[in-house]
């Protein structure tokens, strides 16, 4: 399963998909970016005059691609028309060090620390353009096609 292949059987929509481009993808791990657009949805009222990419949506993001685009491509053989993946977040331990702001771009690498029983977990990290860590942690879920 190739990376646009990924991206579009992700089960997400406009506004809640958070992953433009995978640039890599292993076994191992996967790095992908997103561009947060000054008209998201958060931005109105996140913060009033100054608006901030919420932590939460950092978390998804580094979710979506560290974990759902890894966990799929770790299930290429099972997924199918008829197996399509359920997904569940079951943890994550997140540090913050930078704000994002609107119309900036973010790179996430991800790291597989195991995939067993399902359970895939992830140690992942976000930088921004100017390759600085804006945040890091752990996140796992578990991901099985039905």
């Amino acid at each position: 399963m190739n990376s646009t292949k990924i991206i579009h059987n992700l089960p997400y929509k406009k506004p809640f998909l958070f992953v433009d481009e995978l640039t890599e993808i292993s076994e191992n791990g996967v790095t992908g970016n997103y561009t947060f657009k000054e008209k998201e949805f958060f931005y109105e009222g996140h913060f009033k005059d100054n608006p901030i990419t919420p932590g939460v949506i950092l978390t998804e993001t580094m979710a979506q691609i560290g974990v759902v685009c890894l966990g799929f491509f770790l299930l290429k053989d099972e997924i199918s028309a008829d197996k399509k993946p359920q997904i569940a977040l079951t943890s994550n331990n997140i540090d913050f060090f930078l704000p994002v702001l609107p119309n900036e771009k973010i790179i996430v690498i991800s790291t597989k620390e195991y995939f067993r029983f399902n359970k895939l977990k992830c140690s992942v990290k976000m930088i921004n353009s100017k390759k600085e860590l804006v945040c890091r942690g752990t996140i796992s879920g578990m991901i099985i096609a039905k």
